[in-house]
């Protein structure tokens, strides 16, 4: 009996997002590495990226990690520790504190983001632009099915 390779009919797409999102992963750690950003904790190039990008507060941004207060904690501990975050009273009301990126932080999201950029483009040689579109759309649809919205644009 011959044994047939698997093709991507084969694959469920949880797998294979799993292994997308580790290409993405993996490039982004060996730059940083090689930029001596090595010390950056797990889901702390989320925290540093989507700070970067002023997606969201803080607040929102632990909270779509879906990890305990606790971890979440450690986490921005952690980079404040290893220089990325700041932590500072906020002026308007002193009795909260602001997180913002330190400069070796701003240096940790410029290196990811090339990283991220140069797997995108390998990508859009490989399959073409309206293809990383059509993909894009399937993905925001299946984001707003886990957010429980008619809508793939808002996720």
């Amino acid at each position: 009996m011959t044994e047939r390779t698997p093709t991507l009919d084969d694959i469920t797409l949880p797998a294979l997002l799993r292994h997308a999102r580790y290409t993405y992963g993996a490039a982004m750690r060996r730059a940083l590495a090689a930029a001596g950003h090595d010390d950056i904790p797990g889901n702390g190039l989320y925290v540093i990226g989507a700070l970067a990008m002023g997606e969201a507060p803080l607040g929102e941004i632990i909270r779509d990690l879906r990890v305990s207060k606790q971890a979440a904690g450690q986490l921005v501990d952690a980079l404040v520790l290893r220089g990325y975050l700041k932590r500072q009273i906020d002026p308007a009301d002193r009795r909260k504190l602001t997180v913002t990126l330190t400069e070796r932080g701003r240096a940790a999201f410029e290196t990811q983001s090339a990283a991220r950029a140069a797997v995108d483009a390998e990508l859009a040689a490989r399959v073409g632009e309206e293809r990383i579109r059509h993909a894009k759309e399937v993905l925001g649809a299946l984001i707003a099915i886990g957010h429980g919205s008619e809508d793939a644009n808002e996720g």
